[in-house]
């Protein structure tokens, strides 16, 4: 018997919850996802620049819920340390810091100019 489409959309939700609540890094992107829309709100970035902002983000946030998949899997299947399970969990965590630093180099391009002109603006305004 086939699953509605709303059951598909429920677990997906479910899961990215349950990593949410369950995996202090995806608090962490989700925070510094806010921000960062936060800023391009304030800053009026244009839709090319929303599109690589949204890119980033989708890319960070999906490597963090394939982590958080892949390290579920390797407790249940291997309970015990193991040097196999060791290299599943790291290289899925490397997954996520690629992504990440990937979003930093995205931010940093996008955000310099805007950032630099209110650094000056504030300078100016107390000089």
């Amino acid at each position: 018997m086939k699953r509605p489409w709303s059951d598909t959309f429920q677990v997906a939700l479910v899961g990215i919850v349950h990593t949410f609540r369950t995996q202090r890094n995806m608090r962490v992107h989700g925070v510094l996802s806010m921000l960062v829309c936060a800023m391009g709100v304030g800053f009026g970035i244009s839709v090319t620049e929303w599109m690589w902002i949204g890119l980033a983000i989708t890319l960070v946030w999906s490597a963090e819920l394939m982590n958080t998949a892949v390290e579920a899997a390797v407790d249940l299947t291997m309970p015990d340390p193991h040097p196999l399970a060791k290299i599943a969990k790291d290289t899925a965590a490397g997954a996520v810091f690629v992504t990440a630093v990937f979003a930093v180099f995205v931010g940093g391009i996008v955000f310099f100019q805007p950032m630099l002109e209110l650094v000056i603006l504030i300078v100016n305004h107390f000089m």
